[in-house]
């Protein structure tokens, strides 16, 4: 990732620049706003970096579990690694390969993992660092890597390739061994064909000197490798898939291409001393059982008080087409089929002790499937999962659209978790999650932080978000709203889009007074307020809005004509083409009565609707056919429960709804908005379910072409483009692409017109083509006349023009602090009277700056191109700030930054930029993610406090920050997976085991692969790549109470076997220094009485 960090020669460098890129406009009064707003941030309050990853790991490839510390790993097939300890702790790396993960082995109780990649390398990574690292890189030339295998608290890897091979390598050193297993030596002699690539490898439980190797044709080989020779070879007809021991070592058993399992005694090669196939059907005549589908992978289990548990996946017959991956759990008599509802990658089962040669005692089997992590409850009758406690249901169903906030009221939290916790599923196992490795990270964020996503099949998620952890807290079905069509005819008349029609397309959320709004791809809007009481709705209220546009329109009119739009009254035909047949051909359904028109794109459902506690319907707004043509896609939305408004927008202009008083206020064409007009009235009225549209005449507008991948709704990466599909097929929709679609919306207490010396309620909208327009509402008193008087509203006319569509909009006062939207507390609407008038408070109108000056109010606008800031009530612009030439931004917010505010924009060229306000002087400029995928694009969303975050995949969270106080302070903040833990003590080997020689063979495999036993390696075989990881991250793994002991009881064994040598040598040079002796005893008798010259 590449930064630009210009810090504090941007604050230079804006001076300098002013007058080309932030520009202040030579106003009266412009000079007097620079002096009297003292702006505190400076580049050094930003840097950028990312946090943490949430989700279920995208394309997963491959796992191991550190039965020790309790901590999973899972590979990807992009090189990610992921690591899951408790709740809340996890961690994301990275290969910068990007090659495939196709193994990991953890070194057990040390801190390290060994990740073994399709490119051909193998790397060591530090995990008791809380960033991990690469200590050692490996990458093989020659010979392709199939399977490794490291032994418990051993240094040696041993790696078998795809030309039947293996080498073996010092995991400390990262060294490879002048010791190799060639295959021409492990196999028969007397065999013509190569065996195939090394499928498994493993040391026998009670023989560390005895080497297991399956070969794929189906050979089976035990070397010995003190001998360096193969000891035995079992040999069968089918491939050979998996190979799992009996912890005595006397047994394995292998899985096949067919769909069998054989078991094998070590001492009798010759033939399998049992074959079963589990799914085939056995035939009457004693005939072998008809093929089945492979057996992947075998796991042979064995436990002290019973029968031996067997787990294997594959095997079904051939004719269960279509069914499902199944996971088989084999234990005593009982057969088991589990079904999952994704094809399984691997699984593992997770045994009481770390030692191949005890009674493993399994108790769970952990199940990775392509989307989903399952964890299956042994120990229980029916064989239970457990709740998983990570945020991987991010994906349950793709998400379309997603929003960010942080620092909500406190009490947001709890109340969402209330309603959440009782919709919860039932029939979980009743033990606790055990993968509950590592420690929680100590860091001082304590603001509250929530995540809201919406999804293709209708549904919203509310995550807690708070200290870089993630919970689902509530999940709200839209769906249940409408009724579900039944046939496909029903369906192809019902609605506009071929797949997900309930699908979220935006929303609109208020934390202060939690007020919902959500907009779907079928051109539905439905607002939901927050409940705490369960109540039955007899009819759910409906309101149907009819948005057209001529088609045969000329230029944009001119912002400053004296135009007045007219203005239909409710239930009136103001549209000609209302009478008259469709001029071009539609894809709406025709009926024998001719196009259709007044139709909604979805039925809402008819009976009674149950609502649980949590958010509730309190109107639904459907936009109708017209004509024969579908209503357009939803691009904008906004709610404000201060002033008990909805406003919506498409590319045939805009309605504001009174949701309140359940009536349609004004339904306007985009063009209508740039001429003042006089203040309307809607008188209320009651929402009605016999379809009697409200219909407005909207001229549309030539010019550029509106973004359609902004427009549309994600999702997944493989049906992008359906929310769009079969919408229209008429010319007459490639002339509504170009038409000017409102793009943003912003409610607030402003300044109508130039001017203007009093605040009031007002909308600001912003447009595709780059236009703001201010828009006054008059609303009646609070309490009964709210509810019974009209509200007035009028377009005041086009404010100003910006390049590029408008994304985002903001009031600051005269101090330039940011002005929110008005908003009303919550009360629950089905608590009693009194209740509701205690909490139920408006709040009082932002107070009005003071009078002395013109402009006590400032108007941030934000575009794909640039941003400006306008005086208000003069509305003349004091600074302007061309963002981007070449690229366009995706995403803009003005946040809240210690203590201050500024824009932060997202462009599509990857740079991340933030800009002070009011002056917009450019205080970041980060090349952080070249856009890729228009995923992130639609995903990507800032929020305050530097915080910021995007879907990285279809099924994962990228939370990144902009803010140099929480990059200092993320070390603090991670979890830690590594936490000292004794290990185990090694099983007993017992008296007569001990006496007789029948316990587990050690092996000093220091004299075997070390250099001096087995000399050098060849070169050209792998290069050595030191890691990154730095000195501190290899005291870190070298050191530490747990490495210490494991290494000092190894050590200990081989010192034992060292010391029985050294004893053997003592005694044989006692008994040659007796000799000596003796012989110089003798020599000395003899000579001893006799005269020098005598000798």
């Amino acid at each position: 990732m590449k930064k630009f960090n210009i810090r504090k020669v941007l604050d230079g460098l804006t001076a300098a620049s002013s007058s080309s890129s932030s520009s202040a406009t030579a106003q009266p009064g412009s000079s007097r706003e620079n002096d009297v707003i003292q702006e505190t941030l400076q580049s050094e309050h930003f840097q950028l970096c990312k946090t943490v990853r949430h989700g279920f790991p995208y394309q997963p490839s491959s796992m191991a579990f550190d039965p020790v510390q309790k901590i999973l790993a899972v590979g990807t097939q992009t090189g990610a690694l992921r690591l899951f300890g408790c709740a809340g702790v996890e961690c994301y790396c990275q290969h910068e390969s990007g090659a495939a993960v196709i193994q990991l082995q953890f070194l057990i109780n040390e801190g390290a993992l060994v990740s073994a990649l399709a490119d051909d390398s193998i790397h060591l990574w530090n995990l008791r660092q809380k960033i991990p690292a690469i200590l050692h890189s490996l990458k093989f030339s020659r010979e392709r890597i199939t399977y490794c295998h490291l032994p418990f608290q051993s240094k040696w890897l041993y790696i078998g390739t795809e030309r039947g091979n293996i080498h073996i390598v010092n995991v400390e050193s990262f060294t490879l061994s002048g010791y190799v297993i060639m295959w021409n030596k492990a196999i028969e002699l007397s065999t013509k064909t190569h065996p195939g690539p090394v499928v498994h490898i493993s040391d026998n439980p009670m023989d560390e000197g005895k080497l297991l190797i399956g070969y794929e044709c189906g050979v089976v080989v035990l070397w010995d490798l003190k001998c360096k020779k193969a000891d035995c070879r079992y040999n069968y007809d089918e491939a050979i898939h998996s190979v799992a021991w009996h912890h005595e070592g006397k047994q394995f058993v292998c899985s096949h291409s067919d769909g069998t399992l054989t078991t094998w005694n070590i001492r009798i090669p010759a033939k399998s001393a049992q074959i079963i196939t589990p799914h085939g059907k056995q035939p009457k005549d004693g005939k072998k059982p008809e093929p089945c589908k492979p057996i992947l992978k075998v796991e042979y289990k064995t436990t002290r008080a019973g029968d031996p548990f067997m787990v294997l996946s594959g095997g079904l017959s051939y004719d269960t087409v279509g069914r499902r991956a199944c996971l088989t759990v084999m234990h005593g008599k009982s057969t088991t089929v589990l079904e999952m509802d994704y094809p399984i990658v691997d699984f593992l089962t997770l045994c009481e002790t770390p030692y191949p040669n005890d009674f493993q005692e399994p108790y769970a089997v952990l199940v990775l499937l392509e989307k989903d992590l399952v964890l299956i409850d042994l120990g229980q009758i029916g064989y239970p999962i457990f709740e998983n406690p990570y945020p991987l249901t991010i994906h349950e169903s793709p998400v379309t659209c997603c929003e960010y906030f942080v620092d909500c009221p406190a009490e947001l939290i709890p109340a969402l978790y209330s309603v959440g916790s009782r919709q919860k599923r039932q029939g979980y196992s009743k033990k606790e999650w055990p993968i509950s490795g590592g420690n929680w990270g100590q860091g001082t964020q304590s603001y509250p932080e929530i995540i809201i996503t919406g999804h293709a099949d209708g549904s919203i998620k509310f995550w807690d978000a708070s200290a870089l952890m993630l919970q689902v807290l509530y999940k709200l079905k839209t769906a249940k709203v409408f009724e579900r069509a039944r046939g496909k005819e029903e369906k192809a008349n019902t609605e506009i889009v071929e797949e997900d029609p309930f699908a979220i397309q935006t929303l609109s959320w208020c934390p202060e007074s939690r007020m919902l709004c959500v907009a779907g791809v079928s051109a539905h809007v439905i607002v939901y307020r927050f409940s705490k009481q369960e109540i039955t709705t007899e009819v759910v209220q409906l309101l149907e809005v009819r948005m057209q546009c001529e088609f045969n329109c000329g230029d944009s009119p001119d912002p400053g004509g004296e135009q007045t739009p007219t203005l239909p009254t409710p239930g009136a035909s103001s549209s000609p083409q209302e009478s008259e047949p469709p001029t071009q051909p539609s894809t709406g359904s025709n009926s024998s009565d001719g196009p259709r028109d007044n139709i909604p794109c979805l039925q809402v459902r008819s009976s009674p609707l149950k609502q649980s506690p949590g958010y509730q319907v309190e109107l639904v707004i459907q936009l109708v056919w017209v004509s024969g043509e579908p209503p357009q896609p939803i691009t904008s939305l906004a709610i404000n429960s201060s002033y008990g408004l909805v406003v919506f927008g498409n590319s045939n202009g805009l309605a504001v709804v009174d949701y309140l008083q359940k009536t349609l206020l004004l339904n306007m064409g985009t063009s209508e908005l740039y001429s003042p007009s006089d203040p309307y009235q809607r008188q209320p009225r009651s929402p009605r379910r016999v379809r009697q549209p409200s219909g407005a005449t909207c001229d549309s507008n030539d010019g550029s072409n509106t973004s359609e991948d902004r427009c549309k709704s994600p999702t997944s990466d493989a049906r992008d483009n359906s929310f769009t599909r079969s919408r229209s097929s008429s010319v007459t929709s490639i002339d509504r692409e170009s038409r000017e679609a409102i793009s943003s919306f912003h409610f607030c207490e402003s300044y109508p017109r130039k001017n203007d010396v009093a605040v009031g309620p007002c909308l600001l909208v912003g447009t595709t083509q780059g236009t703001v327009m201010m828009v006054a509402l008059s609303l009646p008193p609070a309490g009964d006349q709210r509810l019974q008087q009209p509200i007035g509203i009028s377009s005041c006319g086009s404010m100003v023009t910006l390049k590029g569509g408008i994304l985002t909009m903001a009031l600051l006062d005269a101090t330039g602090a940011l002005l929110p939207p008005p908003y009303e507390p919550w009360y629950d609407p089905n608590a009693s009277d009194e209740e509701k008038e205690k909490s139920r408070r408006r709040r009082p109108a932002s107070p009005t700056s003071s009078q002395e000056g013109p402009d006590p109010q400032f108007a941030v606008l934000c575009s794909e191109k640039q941003a400006k800031v306008l005086a208000m009530p003069s509305q003349t612009r004091i600074y302007k700030h061309n963002i981007t030439e070449t690229s366009f931004v995706l995403r803009a917010d003005v946040v809240q930054m210690a203590g201050a505010n500024c824009i932060a924009c997202f462009c599509a060229n990857g740079h991340i930029m933030t800009l002070s306000l009011p002056s917009l002087r450019p205080l970041l400029d980060v090349n952080y993610l070249p856009l890729t995928d228009m995923r992130i694009a639609r995903t990507f969303c800032f929020s305050n406090l530097g915080q910021a975050l995007y879907l990285t995949s279809p099924t994962e969270i990228q939370r990144i920050t902009y803010s140099q106080e929480t990059c200092d302070n993320r070390q603090e903040m991670l979890s830690e997976l590594f936490t000292p833990v004794e290990t185990p003590e090694a099983p007993n080997r017992g008296f007569f085991k001990g006496l007789f020689g029948g316990g587990a063979q050690s092996l000093d495999r220091e004299d075997l692969f070390g250099e001096t036993g087995a000399g050098k390696a060849s070169r050209s075989l792998a290069q050595h790549i030191p890691g990154t990881g730095g000195m501190e991250g290899m005291k870190g793994a070298a050191s530490g109470v747990v490495g210490d002991l494991a290494r000092a009881r190894i050590a200990l064994d081989e010192r034992g076997q060292k010391l029985g040598e050294l004893e053997d040598r003592t005694a044989a040079m006692m008994a040659s220094a007796d000799s000596f002796s003796k012989h110089a005893h003798d020599m000395m008798l003899k000579y001893k009485d006799k005269k020098w010259y005598q000798l």
